[in-house]
């Protein structure tokens, strides 16, 4: 006992000058903030029905051509899964055979995809801005600022029926090379937007989000779901009716950090969670002196942040939990999208996609 208490002296004063230098230390144009008062540490929603073995489950397709694909949009009529890659090329993938092509690459890092009407693609590309992509191939920059304020990572997107375009900036301060950085700080520096197409206009409907990211349109096309990765919530905003322009709860206290959301046309919303919950990281988000001593420290070494039970959680139209995919084993799952019986999703650190049978899963067939 006398030489463990020894021991802990000897560590308390070694790090007590060290924990007065970070209290003291204010690094240039990081702040951390605690999180919102709303924002809570107690129990995750959970679903009925879960699956905690997804890798078992899955597949991949195209392994080795498609590296970092973050987002998948789907054309029913050409049989093409669309994916924004690492290395800026946006390529698709034939389903259900698993052919990869390249199809275009935008100069960026494009990150969610969305089918147009005329059959080109609408991408949020992080480092450039939103574009829209002809049939033909043809790369055109749509908007990259708002109210004088430029995108510093253009993130999730969907189109309505009347051709409106809705997306998020994440973040106006942080691009994607230092989107941690912005998670660590936990200020809120994203924007929900939309571009009128016959107009030019950008606008921004919702500031101050914390790490706004995936959007999708109900089937209503009368409000939108988007999601906030650091504070693990949706909300709903609406488009059109009484309640325009309000926002509302969707779901909170989910179980992981959300990425992308995608309406599966089946009175479904799949909710992309990039990592699960942990000790470890409600330790960093309750206190910022912490989240400080963790950015002065990666300046030096590589800090691994323990990222694990990525996967995903279905909810209905209403935001009640249906079922959930996760795995120990997974990590930075950023989006899942149902095609027939298949789930696929994609990874910002896998050179494939994954697809899991959902006739053969035991959180689809316990229904």
């Amino acid at each position: 006992m006398a030489i463990g208490l020894g021991f802990l002296k000897a560590v308390a004063l070694v790090l007590a000058p060290v924990a007065l230098a970070v209290a003291l230390y204010s690094p240039r144009d990081f702040s951390p903030a605690p999180l919102p008062p709303e924002y809570s540490y107690g129990p995750d929603v959970s679903a009925p029905r879960h699956e905690a073995r997804a890798l078992e489950q899955s597949e991949r397709v195209g392994e080795g051509r498609l590296p970092g694909p973050e987002d998948l949009a789907y054309d029913a009529a050409g049989g093409w899964l669309y994916t924004g890659c690492a290395d800026g090329w946006v390529r698709r993938v034939s389903v259900p055979g698993g052919d990869v092509e390249d199809w275009v690459r935008t100069g960026g890092r494009p990150l969610g995809v969305v089918l147009a009407a005329d059959g080109g693609l609408i991408v949020a590309d992080a480092d450039i801005g939103l574009l829209k992509v002809s049939p033909e191939r043809k790369v055109e920059l749509l908007t990259d600022a708002a109210e004088g304020l430029e995108f510093a990572l253009t993130d999730g997107v969907d189109v309505a029926a009347d051709g409106t375009i809705y997306f998020t900036d994440a973040s106006y301060k942080y691009n994607l090379a230092n989107h941690m950085t912005d998670v660590l700080e936990a200020r809120p520096h994203g924007r929900l937007l939309s571009f009128d197409p016959a107009t030019g206009r950008t606008a921004v409907l919702v500031r101050d989000l914390y790490f706004a990211n995936g959007v999708a349109i109900s089937p209503d096309q009368s409000s939108l779901i988007y999601c906030e990765t650091v504070v693990r919530r949706c909300s709903r905003y609406h488009i059109a009716g009484d309640k325009k322009g309000s926002v509302e709860k969707f779901i909170d206290n989910l179980p992981g950090f959300p990425d992308n959301i995608r309406y599966d046309g089946e009175g479904r919303y799949w909710i992309a969670l990039s990592a699960g919950r942990t000790l470890q990281w409600d330790l960093l988000m309750k206190y910022p002196f912490v989240r400080k001593l963790l950015y002065l420290v990666e300046k030096f070494v590589a800090v691994p942040h323990g990222l694990k039970n990525s996967g995903t959680m279905s909810v209905t139209l209403d935001g009640e939990p249906v079922s959930t995919y996760t795995d120990p084993g997974l990590a930075l799952a950023t989006s899942w999208l149902k095609v027939g019986k298949h789930l696929y999703y994609g990874s910002l650190t896998k050179t494939y996609l994954s697809r899991i049978d959902v006739t053969k899963s035991s959180a689809e067939l316990n229904k």
